[in-house]
């Protein structure tokens, strides 16, 4: 495996800003790592500026819904559109935040053999709906999800953050990007 982060040939700006220097240095404090998708995202610090922000704001900011419900709407999506950086690191963090390595792996594989809440359930049909056929989402859908007592700003932050790891799937997919080789030990 190449120690680029994709298989596209940018190379990261050299010199890093110290800002984005301090940021990659938290990373290797706190995951023993710099994620591949950052390094990616480092050929144009705006660029990853922006991604950072957008990624830190719905997976790490304020919710009604929890950074493991969020890490495992990541991973269904994931699944659905077969990212394979996706499904290896945000599979990491859904084994690390629930304390499950099952569960990790049943979300990853297929995500509906899950022992999941109704709540849960829904969140997850809502975000592969979502993946497979946005525009046929109807009140119908969003009201399943009031339903399991989802507020309306709870199904904005679900949509978001299925809408995000649609993006950064689709991004990681075709630019080949690698999950870091520590993912695959973490939390097991």
């Amino acid at each position: 495996m190449s120690d680029r982060p994709t298989a596209l040939n940018l190379p990261q700006a050299d010199p890093l800003p110290e800002r984005t220097r301090k940021y990659f240095d938290i990373c290797n404090e706190k995951l023993g790592f710099v994620p591949n998708v950052l390094r990616a995202y480092a050929f144009d610090i705006a660029k990853l500026d922006a991604f950072t922000a957008m990624y830190n704001d719905l997976m790490l900011g304020e919710s009604g819904l929890t950074k493991l419900e969020r890490e495992m709407i990541a991973v269904a999506v994931s699944s659905e559109n077969r990212c394979w950086y996706c499904l290896v690191a945000h599979g990491a963090a859904v084994r690390e935040l629930s304390g499950d390595p099952e569960l990790g792996e049943r979300m990853a594989h297929n995500w509906r053999t899950a022992d999941l809440s109704p709540r849960m359930r829904a969140v997850l049909d809502f975000a592969v709906r979502m993946t497979r056929a946005s525009a046929e989402i109807g009140e119908a859908d969003r009201q399943a999800l009031r339903d399991e007592g989802l507020t309306d700003r709870d199904i904005w932050d679900v949509a978001a953050v299925a809408g995000f790891f649609n993006m950064t799937n689709r991004v990681a997919s075709a630019t080949g990007m690698e999950p870091n080789p520590e993912y695959h030990g973490q939390s097991r």
